[in-house]
């Protein structure tokens, strides 16, 4: 199987980089300004041809659109969420996700099995609403409802797509006060999209596989 992963560089990208390269998987990594990876910047349309231009004829098993954001950890209802803030995250976190599979979606069709795994949260969900995080809450849910609408899309190419929460997971994102290492991570999402056909398609589910309310 032969997988991109964006954002491969640190947390759940590195990890699970690891995890499917250690299971005999074939990993192709982008990263922003990182050498040893194909160079993406997800919020660059000039990135995307090029990443296109070099996978060129290359089927992709499955894409992960990991690469996102959390820009406004902290902040305040009275003075924080400035304006750039939305802009910045939403360009990376929903419109970078779109961009991805946008351009590689001919990577995608030349495979036999070909699945889109799109890295959300639980604190996506409508149901789970405890205040705070309002920009990276909007922007989860947004990709949600990108990753729903793609499926529907993308079935007829007999593309899966699925719509993950990683978990809360110790990394820089995430902190050290979180539930799960990033390793445990990687395995849960790597059975996840084995799991994934389409016979579930659209799925919004937790690294162990618990399906998520909307």
């Amino acid at each position: 199987m032969r997988v991109l992963i964006t954002g491969v560089n640190r947390g759940i990208g590195a990890a699970l980089d690891r995890r499917l390269s250690d299971d005999g998987h074939e990993v192709i990594g982008t990263a922003r300004g990182h050498p040893e990876y194909l160079n993406l910047d997800v919020t660059r349309a000039e990135d995307f041809r090029a990443l296109a231009d070099r996978l060129d004829g290359c089927a992709l098993d499955v894409v992960v659109c990991n690469a996102g954001v959390y820009l406004d950890k902290g902040h305040n209802l009275a003075d924080g969420y400035p304006p750039q803030m939305w802009a910045d995250t939403f360009a990376v976190n929903v419109a970078g996700v779109f961009q991805t599979v946008q351009t590689l979606l001919p990577n995608l069709q030349a495979s036999a099995q070909p699945r889109v795994a799109i890295i959300s949260s639980q604190m996506a969900s409508s149901e789970r609403a405890p205040g705070g995080s309002y920009i990276y809450r909007a922007s989860k849910a947004a990709v949600l409802n990108l990753g729903r609408n793609l499926a529907v899309d993308l079935r007829p190419l007999d593309i899966a797509v699925g719509i993950y929460h990683p978990g809360w997971v110790r990394t820089d994102m995430g902190g050290s006060a979180a539930d799960i290492s990033d390793d445990e991570a990687a395995q849960g999402m790597a059975e996840r999209i084995a799991a994934l056909a389409l016979d579930n398609t659209g799925c919004f589910e937790t690294w162990d596989g618990r399906p998520l309310p909307f």
